[in-house]
């Protein structure tokens, strides 16, 4: 009887891991259908807890605890980027809780095409099953290149980058994207969203002096938006302009290399919500009455 003990509790405990794998629902969702290739692409998984106690799902650094299968159309499986490790989630008895992952960031999802993704959650334990999650698809277009120019890089005379700004067109809506890919590898180093675009007047983009790039477009039919981005794709300012009495707003290159925006007005947001309070407050008042 002694040696049949650990057998025993061996299969409790494999009991109680299925049981706790039964009782995980789990869905997927993408945050949108259509992506510009190298963008990221969010993941959203979310994982209800009906075991009846607490689970905490954590890696140990050999084991995940979430996992993703991201097929292409062909039916080949995205190769991982590595090891993925996600940080731990703690979830109370029939509580929900929802982790948002980008998969551009474990997955090498860089080209064009169509896509399938499903999430699998391993309960405590360390098993090897999981709940898989509904499977969603989505696909990645590589947009329009619209302007591009190669820069050096301060202080790496051997290294570049190429700016580019792409035009996408997803849901009836046309986009303007910058991205900056890294000119000894061509790796994308970030893809990233600018906004809405109305290409009733053509973006423009220039680099100034200190290698920053500089991009103006249309927004809606009175407002520009004037996006200064630097090698590394991160957003130095960003403003809004309207109309001038005299024209549309533009770049302007000066002689010792500064970029500024002409024939502008900067809008100025802070005061027109102060605006649109006042008009409130007067819209409250009580009609006069005789």
């Amino acid at each position: 009887m002694a040696d049949q003990i650990p057998r025993i509790i061996a299969a409790i405990m494999l009991l109680c891991l299925g049981q706790a794998e039964a009782q995980l629902a789990a869905t997927l969702r993408i945050t949108k259908k259509q992506y510009l290739a190298g963008e990221p692409v969010l993941a959203v998984v979310t994982v209800t807890n009906h075991a009846g106690r607490e689970l905490v799902f954590q890696s140990d650094g050999r084991f995940q605890w979430l996992d993703f299968s991201i097929k292409k159309s062909n039916g080949n499986s995205v190769n991982p980027r590595g090891r993925k490790f996600f940080g731990p989630m703690k979830i109370g008895a029939g509580q929900t809780l929802a982790r948002e992952i980008d998969l551009t960031q474990h997955f090498q999802l860089s080209e064009p095409g169509n896509f399938s993704v499903a999430a699998i959650i391993h309960p405590p334990g360390g098993t090897t099953e999981g709940t898989s999650t509904n499977r969603v698809f989505f696909s990645q277009s590589p947009g329009r290149p619209y302007w591009s120019q190669k820069v050096g890089i301060p202080g790496k005379p051997s290294d570049t980058r190429e700016f580019r700004v792409l035009n996408f067109s997803n849901d009836s809506k046309s986009q303007i994207y910058a991205q900056i890919v890294d000119g000894r590898t061509g790796a994308l180093v970030r893809t990233f969203l600018l906004g809405d675009c109305l290409m009733l007047r053509k973006p423009s983009a220039t680099i100034d002096r200190s290698q920053m790039l500089h991009v103006i477009f249309l927004t809606n039919p009175s407002m520009w938006a004037h996006y200064v981005i630097d090698i590394n794709g991160r957003v130095v300012s960003r403003q809004i302009h309207q109309r001038a009495a005299t024209g549309d707003p533009h770049l302007i290159t000066a002689g010792d290399g500064s970029v500024r925006v002409g024939n502008s007005i900067p809008y100025d947001i802070k005061a027109a919500q102060e605006e649109r309070k006042k008009t409130r407050k007067a819209s409250d008042r009580p009609a006069a009455t005789y």
